[in-house]
């Protein structure tokens, strides 16, 4: 059986992948933002026995664009590999979408336009006179609703139908120089005024909410109050939440205790068992609430379309700062995970902007990270511990604006790359949307608790349990305490001089949540997240307020996690910056850490 090849290109944020997602079962991320889909994706389906090839391709503007995830989709269509383009146009920007049908439709390949997003139109009062605007462009229309599944099927039969009629040739793309650039948007506005009724419609709800939430001086301070209250639902009823896991914990941790005693195992299995397994991963588990309530939150504010505005309200702050406008997206993808901010960084053209904005990420506080602010700033800042945690996010947001400024200094020529986004419709969260994104991120934190945390917490147990004579009863006599022995001078004046944070510290490389299992384990606590016990022990060796701050902020800034680095590596194929990033990161950590705490020890 034949396979039918279609290419779903469009501009940013026009529904592709929502329509991808609606074909093909797939679940990939789907936002209220642009840039959300950074290489092209491929799936297979049938309809009606015929084979269908579906790859979804990252948002263009135009043919003429050069960073790399637009390359992509302009180098996919020179080489012909699909037999129809279907280009989703977002059908309530009909204006702003058609320059780069234009172009589509010059290369002479077949082409449908698909008119998404109708259900906005009509919500809006306009009307579209499809008939009029396929005698215009001479391409079939074909009007749909991704998000409402409507007109799809029309849209693969039209399709079907094209693909037993047109030529399939390679094409070539054409560039457009700047005169033909002006005669296009001249055609499309003429085409807009004969096709388009009410599209001067009153002023609508976005534009009202946009002129308080982007206002130049109010803007800022709105998003910082958004942000702060979403850090404060993350650590007051995540917290709360947390408690009752905590007791479902102990419970199950004394429930296997009972049977491993009942059948008689050994001293070192169950030591393994529930000493290393069940604490390890056991005490990472505790913290999915408040994972559950951040992402949750941001979730509700990328549907709304608010994550778009975040990035146009910080864009005139980094430019002046040195920074490219276009590095503020993937700065806030950091705050999620940094493995796809790094990925993000294809939208920018400049290389060395690329690297600029890949250095700076690192000090963005990821979802990684959030276990260890929770534990800290709950046991020794007790009511002001949401304060404290939000502290760490602007520490890393005010670090990277210092060494942004420090590079400018250096390099005079970064930065010039302006932002160009789209900013969305506002509209609620759509529950579908909202519920994949949530999932998507739990899922991944099980999975790392399964597998990375699991075997880091089994490794860790091995190393606090062997010694030089073998097995020992004391971990101050294991391999571990050798190691962080031999860190704690060097730990020493950035407040860490603990072989158990040393080694924590160590074992954080493989994913930062492991920090938090691995004090569960070192400190023989049953459950890491169990303040009173865990904070007893660490005042014990004289771990106050301000060692517990150090510790935030190194981890806040010290080498991310295995998986990151290995994204940085592939992302710039650079083996030497890779290392550099390494270093630079363990230093930055540590002369920051010691800074703040020798002043605030004097």
């Amino acid at each position: 059986m034949k396979t039918l090849n279609l290419a779903f290109i469009g501009n940013p944020n026009c529904g592709k992948t929502t329509l991808f997602n609606a074909y093909t079962g797939a679940n990939l991320k789907v936002a209220n933002w642009a840039g959300v889909t950074i290489e092209k994706k491929e799936e297979y389906f049938n309809y009606n026995d015929i084979g269908i090839k579906v790859t979804d391709l990252p948002g263009i503007y135009s043919l003429n664009s050069y960073s790399i995830e637009e390359k992509v989709s302009r180098e996919y269509i020179e080489k012909g590999q699909a037999d129809i383009i279907i280009d989703i146009i977002d059908a309530s920007s009909l204006e702003r979408n058609l320059y780069l049908a234009l172009q589509l439709i010059e290369t002479g390949k077949p082409i449908i336009l698909a008119l998404n997003m109708m259900d906005i139109v009509k919500k809006r009062g306009m009307r579209i006179n499809i008939k009029r605007l396929e005698e215009k462009l001479k391409v079939k229309i074909v009007p749909i609703s991704a998000k409402n599944r409507s007109g799809l099927d029309e849209l693969l039969e039209t399709a079907i139908e094209l693909n037993q009629t047109e030529n399939k040739n390679n094409i070539r793309v054409k560039i457009d120089n700047e005169e033909e650039i002006t005669k296009k948007y001249d055609y499309i506005e003429q085409i807009v005024n004969e096709c388009i009724e009410n599209k001067k419609e009153r002023e609508h709800s976005t534009d009202k909410i946009d002129k308080i939430l982007t206002h130049k001086i109010l803007g800022l301070p709105i998003f910082i109050l958004i942000m702060a209250i979403v850090f404060l639902l993350t650590f007051t009823i995540g917290d709360f939440i947390k408690g009752y896991f905590e007791l479902a914990l102990e419970m199950f941790s004394d429930k296997v205790l009972y049977i491993l005693q009942e059948i008689g195992a050994g001293k070192a299995v169950t030591s393994l068992i529930i000493e290393g397994i069940i604490s390890g991963v056991g005490g990472i588990l505790t913290f999915l609430p408040n994972i559950f309530i951040l992402f949750l939150c941001l979730a509700f504010l990328e549907d709304s379309g608010y994550m778009a505005r975040a990035s146009y309200i910080m864009n005139g702050i980094m430019e002046k700062l040195g920074l490219s406008g276009k590095a503020c997206i993937p700065m806030i993808l950091g705050f999620g995970c940094s493995v796809p901010a790094v990925m993000s960084t294809r939208t920018l053209k400049s290389e060395k902007d690329r690297k600029k904005t890949i250095m700076l990420i690192p000090c963005m506080s990821c979802s990684a990270k959030i276990p260890i602010y929770v534990l800290f700033s709950g046991m020794f800042f007790g009511k002001y511990g949401a304060l404290a945690s939000l502290s760490m996010y602007l520490i890393g947001v005010l670090i990277a604006i210092i060494i942004g400024i420090i590079t400018q200094k250096i390099d005079k020529k970064s930065g010039r790359e302006k932002l160009i986004i789209e900013l969305p419709e506002y509209k609620m969260p759509d529950f579908t949307t909202i519920r994949k994104y949530v999932w998507d991120k739990v899922k991944d934190y099980l999975e790392k608790a399964g597998t990375i945390i699991f075997i880091a917490s089994i490794i860790l147990w091995g190393v606090l349990n062997i010694g030089p004579t073998g097995f020992v009863e004391y971990a101050e006599e294991s391999f571990g305490a050798i190691i962080g022995k031999i860190l704690v001078p060097i730990l020493k004046p950035a407040g860490l001089g603990y072989w158990q944070i040393a080694v924590a510290l160590i074992s954080g490389l493989a994913a930062k949540e492991v920090v938090v299992s691995s004090i569960n384990v070192l400190y023989g606590i049953e459950i890491a997240s169990k303040s009173t016990e865990l904070y007893s022990a660490l005042n014990t060796v004289g771990f106050t307020s301000l060692n517990a701050i150090c510790l935030m902020i190194f981890c806040l800034l010290y080498v991310p996690c295995i998986a990151t680095m290995a994204t940085i590596k592939n992302e710039t194929k650079s083996n030497r910056f890779t290392i550099k990033l390494i270093l630079f990161q363990m230093v930055l950590a540590w002369v920051v850490t010691t800074i703040i705490y020798q002043i605030f020890t004097v």
